[in-house]
């Protein structure tokens, strides 16, 4: 597939709706609930992405009622006909945009993602270090990856209109379902700084809106941007926050990949895109945004400050739980002059966050392969939700290996919280799900083969024993050797003879079957 990218977001809708994969919605349509509906339908039928032109306010209802309580009432029963609408937002919204393999492909510019990385990597093999760990960090300083590195402008269409009263109400941000605790930002590129060294991050953390000024910060324990509100925190300081909605896709791509610590996830955008994301300082604080975003919230995130966020329909199929979360003040909004606001809903796969996280695994899978060469392949099944099921083939050397690499696996990153780790042989297609449950449950002895450890658990698990800890398992379904003390035959798996398909191949269509 030839490259194509994209300087911004309006750019790549307007590509879409040459390539047929894009859909305008006239048709007056609430953020609440409503686009929702409408967009889970159009997903799970591999539908285009959907460009919402005229989102309306129901009438008589506030822009952000909060109270889980109060979505409980009005999801209890029935009722009659459509809402009474009360004004538009006059700012339409992006949704699905990324919602089926082809549209990721599309915004990743390769039909085997895997090679982006692999080309990357690539050069990092011309260059000589200790390990391939430090080859990674030499990468910001390789001459072929200089256009790649951000490049710093003065103007920016992001701040083309400053509001003199910053707010979110003029913005149709969505609640996504009956019984989440108010509307949520869902696609936000959250910009911070390390206190200690000024390195930046993004990250992409949901966001309750609470008023017209405050919102919740959605930081999970083990992410970039907890970590730099931590560090503030200690000192008594106050963490600087800027967030950008509406990115050109693969900068909102970029900000949801699982980076280690410290690295820059608009280099990798710059990486992708093969020339380096335009960034600007924002105009309160020092962070730096995109500088072709359609919406930037600037503000602050106070320290010791916790807000009762949630409940929240989340990407598992269940409502994460209310907790107590860090709170962004919003100081300064700019926006382009006729922004699009983008947005996306996560739910009970598969959603468009899926599609995300397949590109994910495919772009990081040259990597995780560098660190274990005896992987084959791997696969998160959108049923798993990321963090519950990784299925591995690997080519075993040794006795225990199965067990090396999944020990290995909760060793490297986020892959620390999977909860489930099915390790099989070479042979096996992970992405076949009927061919890999036949030869994991025919191959496994429930109590020699099932290995459970404790460790960092997801923080939207609601079936572990306390938050952020738990157990996981790990399950060797490769053929067992006799050095692992199985002494009795292997059966052979059951193949026709090649000679009696051919022979049936050539006899097919005279069968007329």
């Amino acid at each position: 597939m030839s490259r194509t990218y994209f300087d911004n977001l309006r750019d790549f809708i307007a590509f879409l709706e040459r390539e047929g994969e894009l859909r305008r919605i006239r048709v007056p349509v609430s953020p609440r609930l409503e686009m929702t509906e409408i967009a889970d339908r159009v997903v799970k039928q591999g539908g285009p992405a959907l460009l919402f032109e005229n989102p309306v306010r129901e009438e008589g209802r506030p822009s952000y009622e909060g109270g889980y309580e109060e979505h409980r009432r009005a999801a209890g029963g029935p009722t009659e006909g459509r809402p009474s609408y009360g004004g538009r937002y006059n700012i339409p919204v992006l949704m699905n945009a990324m919602g089926t393999r082809r549209r990721m492909q599309l915004v990743l510019g390769s039909e085997a993602i895997s090679d982006i990385t692999a080309n990357y990597l690539s050069l990092l093999d011309q260059h000589e270090a200790p390990s391939f760990l430090e080859k990674l960090k030499m990468l910001p300083r390789l001459k072929e990856v200089a256009d790649a590195l951000p490049t710093v402008v003065r103007d920016a269409p992001c701040q083309e209109v400053v509001m003199q009263r910053p707010s979110f109400e003029p913005f149709p941000i969505l609640t996504c379902w009956p019984g989440d605790g108010g509307p949520f930002i869902t696609l936000p590129l959250v910009f911070t700084r390390d206190p200690d060294t000024g390195r930046p991050n993004c990250g992409m953390y949901r966001m309750q809106i609470f008023d017209a000024t405050t919102s919740g910060m959605h930081w999970q324990i083990h992410k970039g941007g907890a970590l730099h509100y931590r560090k503030a925190e200690s000192r008594g300081q106050r963490l600087p926050v800027s967030v950008a909605v509406g990115g050109d896709p693969v900068v909102t791509f970029a900000a949801a990949c699982p980076l280690p610590p410290d690295s820059d996830e608009m280099l990798l955008a710059g990486l992708i895109r093969k020339r380096g994301v335009r960034m600007v300082k924002s105009l309160t604080n020092d962070i730096l945004v995109p500088a072709e975003s359609e919406i930037v919230f600037e503000g602050y995130v106070e320290p010791n400050e916790r807000r009762r966020e949630g409940p929240f329909g989340d990407h598992t199929g269940f409502y994460s739980l209310p907790d107590d979360f860090p709170v962004f003040h919003l100081t300064c909004v700019t926006h382009r002059r006729d922004p699009i606001y983008h947005a996306t809903v996560v739910g009970r796969p598969p959603m468009e966050d899926c599609f995300m996280g397949e590109a994910i695994e495919r772009l990081f899978l040259p990597v995780i392969k560098r660190l274990l060469p005896e992987i084959v392949d791997l696969h998160m099944p959108f049923a798993g939700v990321f963090h519950n099921l990784v299925l591995v083939a690997i080519r075993k050397r040794y006795p225990g290996h199965a067990r090396k690499v999944m020990h290995g696996l909760w060793g490297l990153g986020q892959m620390m919280t999977t909860k489930v780790i099915v390790v099989v042989d070479e042979d096996v297609n992970v992405h076949d799900s009927e061919e890999t449950a036949w030869k994991v449950l025919n191959h496994i002895d429930p109590q020699r083969d099932l290995e459970f450890v404790l460790g960092p658990i997801d923080t939207l698990d609601h079936a572990s024993r306390l938050p952020n800890f738990g157990s996981k398992v790990g399950i060797d379904a490769t053929r067992k050797w006799p050095e692992e003390g199985f002494t009795r035959p292997w059966p052979e798996e059951i193949r026709m003879s090649p000679d009696v398909k051919k022979r049936i191949d050539s006899l097919w269509k005279e069968l007329g079957l």
